[in-house]
């Protein structure tokens, strides 16, 4: 029996001892715990937030989109600002803003006092996403209008054509923008709806970043090669007058690549059926009816281009046309465009070439979305594909010198970025510009 008892309390000391260095460990184990998550506290300690120039840690801050009905007045009213408020607010600033622009859709943000009211004291409204409008009340009232902070970054690409050039971008992770825009750099030089396997280029072009993080696409294409059925094409970007900010693309001769007219008036077009004065219209129980326009499909709501400067002669709407523009560039040509969803311009009006002048829609007599872009030389329908149209403005004698020795090391450059499965080897100078391609 004693054998028995002095066991029991043997074992239970070692329970206690056990228990206890448990209890030790547990305890060492959560002090250390704590000081590696005050550590990891201290150093992932938050830094203030600015965004449209305000510290938004001051702030409760409220975002939301203009929804159908919502004026700034019906905005500031559900989030306690009296009317007499917002009416002295609106009378302050309308000379600087007009509240009535607000647009559905568009985000806005509210910075309200950290209290239990929430009371708004500023609303910064953006209209894109670069720009902002800011209305502040808080003590005075005043508003005024700014950008955030852009950052550029130049990219260079280089791609091999196996089926199409959306496939081509869409393989190395590029925004298919970037093809928008080599088309209406190339409108005149290569038909982008006729590629061929084989074909290849190489780009530098420079992307947009808002607020160092937020991607705003593709800015410009500084210079491209293309390689169509084994013809080489350069272009390159050059300022042709520094006031007006005017730009344009040129060869590696300094040759303008565009033409007075452009080749389309819509982005990336594909046409769905070509100028032919006998082709049967299904729409008219395919009976021969003359086809005086070339039709270029694409989505309903794509903007149509003017494909040359001139005044507009015609914006109206009938049963055939739909509705539709004509523009009278000079006294030889003039252009229409047909089937509009909404037209921009009106009768007078000068337009530039690449301006907006509508919308693709399918109104009057179309059995799909496209717009019918017609062609008149000297009072007669023509297919523009035909003719011989005349070059854009070739660049002076004065900037051709200028414009040879920029573009030299671009074309260097852009020589350098090699296709896949090319070796290139090049060699520097001092100053790390390339002297050698081989």
């Amino acid at each position: 029996m004693e054998r028995t008892r002095k066991k029991r309390l043997g074992n239970k000391c070692i329970a206690l001892f056990t228990l206890s260095l448990i209890l030790f460990n547990c305890n060492d184990n959560t002090k250390n715990k704590e000081s590696n998550n005050t550590k990891e506290i201290a150093a992932t300690k938050a830094t203030s937030l600015y965004e449209f120039g305000f510290n938004l840690d001051n702030y409760i801050v409220k975002k939301d989109v203009i929804k159908n009905g919502d004026t700034f007045g019906a905005i500031l009213d559900k989030n306690h600002v009296s009317y007499t408020e917002i009416y002295n607010i609106v009378e302050k600033i309308k000379d600087t803003y007009d509240i009535r622009r607000l647009q559905i859709g568009k985000p806005f943000t509210l910075l309200c006092t950290k209290d239990s009211l929430q009371k708004p004291t500023s609303f910064i409204y953006q209209p894109n996403k670069e720009d902002y409008v800011v209305i502040n009340f808080k003590d005075s009232i005043y508003a005024y209008k700014s950008s955030k902070p852009i950052k550029y970054v130049e990219r260079e690409i280089s791609a091999n054509i196996t089926s199409t050039i959306s496939e081509a971008l869409d393989d190395k992770g590029i925004s298919f923008n970037l093809a928008y825009k080599m088309s209406d750099i190339y409108a005149w030089t290569i038909d982008f709806t006729r590629l061929q396997k084989n074909d290849k280029f190489k780009v530098i072009y420079t992307e947009k970043f808002i607020d160092d993080s937020i991607y705003a696409g593709i800015h410009n294409i500084k210079a491209a090669y293309f390689e169509h059925n084994k013809e080489p094409f350069y272009a390159f970007e050059f300022k042709t007058d520094t006031v007006l900010g005017l730009t344009d693309y040129f060869n590696e001769d300094a040759k303008n690549l565009r033409r007075a007219f452009l080749k389309a008036p819509v982005a990336f077009k594909r046409i769905s059926s070509r100028y032919n004065l006998r082709r049967r219209i299904a729409i008219y129980g395919n009976k021969i009816r003359p086809h005086k326009g070339t039709d270029f499909t694409a989505a309903i709501g794509t903007p149509i281009v003017a494909t040359a400067n001139g005044t507009v002669s015609k914006s109206s709407y009938t049963r055939g046309n739909g509705n539709y523009v004509k523009v009278k560039h000079n006294s030889t040509y003039s252009t229409q465009y047909l089937h509009m969803k909404k037209r921009k311009v009106k009768v007078g009006e000068f337009v530039k070439q690449g301006d907006v002048i509508g919308w693709v829609g399918m109104t009057g007599n179309t059995s799909g979305p496209h717009v019918c872009y017609r062609f008149w030389k000297n009072g007669k329908q023509v297919d523009p594909f035909k003719q011989k149209l005349p070059e854009a403005e070739p660049i002076s004698n004065q900037l051709k010198k200028q414009y040879l020795k920029y573009i030299s090391p671009i074309k260097k450059q852009l020589d350098a970025v090699p296709f896949e499965g090319e070796t290139i080897n090049i060699e520097l100078d001092q100053d790390n510009q390339i002297t050698t391609i081989y």
